[in-house]
């Protein structure tokens, strides 16, 4: 990367002496800027950046101490080094009066080459750490916002595969896996306070003449509709999860009163007994499935597991079906766990 020279700005208002800077200074590898009067010096630091400025105390209009206090107040320039240059009969008090006007050094009248050249040497290497250890910093900055970037997205695509591994690519309901933790979870809860909940194993009846008659892609349509029709029907409490296939679980709690559990599943078979428009293989077309419901009670009082209850529930199901399908039945105490 091709960096740009530092600059340094001569400020005198004799023609002579800046002709003289520019030769002595001709070597130092800085770009110099020349202005005759303080003004002038003004509206140039206002446009460039500059390593150094090398101002001459005595001038009209404007004298070195009070241009070096209006650097001093514009927060752009107040760290703009500042080098005084005066005639040889200066005295203290001026010196003072310098350096509390912002210079942070002092060359005299007639200018001693060696000494010019050594000051602004010093500066200029002052001026190129700062550079350095200012580009630096930028690169760390931008270093830093590149890892938040790769941070964020690499949060996004673990959150990505913990969803993929835990919820149906299909339907986008949860899977197998966190059906069994939210059953795990659902049982621990109804544990610690002392209540029940329910779990209700569902199939679509009707499904496998819709594969066959309209084609897979209608069957994976009629899959979604469904898990809409589900999903949007269920409270905030309450899971439901597909299983593989046309298999899907409800887990139903905060329901302790049977007659609102029966009212709910009902509602579930009314509600995927409704017209599903899809798109067959040969053209659009309209499905009529209608769902069978096994429901199995759990009791934190009873002792039961996981296993027993999802066999109780399964078994609740097997008869739905059996009996004729669209309907619910309820597991009896001889099938509860």
């Amino acid at each position: 990367m091709n960096v740009a020279p530092p600059k340094i700005l001569v400020v005198d208002d004799t023609h002579a002496n800046l002709v003289a800077m520019r030769r002595l200074l001709a070597d130092s590898g800085a770009t110099l800027v020349e202005a005759s009067s303080g003004n002038e010096a003004l509206t140039q630091c206002l446009d460039q950046k500059f390593a150094l400025i090398l101002l001459d105390v005595n001038m009209p209009d404007m004298d070195g101490f009070e241009v070096a206090q209006l650097l001093g107040e514009a927060e752009q320039l107040r760290d703009t080094p500042i080098i005084f240059v005066t005639a040889a009969y200066a005295d203290d008090i001026n010196r003072l009066k310098a350096y509390h006007s912002g210079a942070v050094d002092y060359i005299a009248k007639p200018i001693n080459d060696a000494i010019l050249k050594s000051k602004v040497r010093v500066f200029l290497e002052l001026y190129a750490a700062r550079m350095q250890l200012q580009q630096a910093l930028d690169e760390l900055a931008e270093r830093n916002e590149q890892l938040k970037v790769e941070i964020a997205e690499r949060g996004r695509a673990e959150a990505k595969v913990r969803h993929q591994a835990t919820h149906d690519m299909l339907t986008g309901l949860p899977n197998r896996v966190l059906f069994h933790d939210r059953l795990q979870r659902a049982m621990h809860r109804a544990t610690r306070q002392d209540n029940g909940f329910a779990l209700a194993l569902l199939d679509i009846d009707g499904f496998k003449a819709v594969n066959d008659t309209f084609g897979h892609p209608a069957g994976d349509a009629l899959l979604k509709s469904v898990s809409e029709r589900l999903r949007h029907d269920l409270r905030a409490t309450d899971t439901v999860a597909r299983l593989g296939g046309d298999e899907f679980a409800l887990i139903l709690e905060d329901l302790t009163e049977l007659p609102l559990l029966l009212q709910h599943c009902q509602r579930i078979c009314d509600l995927l007994t409704e017209p599903c428009p899809l798109q067959g293989r040969h053209g659009e077309a309209v499905v009529h499935v209608s769902a069978s419901i096994g429901i199995a009670l759990w009791c934190s009082k009873a002792g039961s597991d996981e296993e027993s209850l999802i066999q109780a529930a399964d078994r609740a199901l097997y008869q739905a079906k059996e009996s004729g399908k669209n309907r619910y039945v309820l597991a009896d105490a001889a099938q509860s766990p």
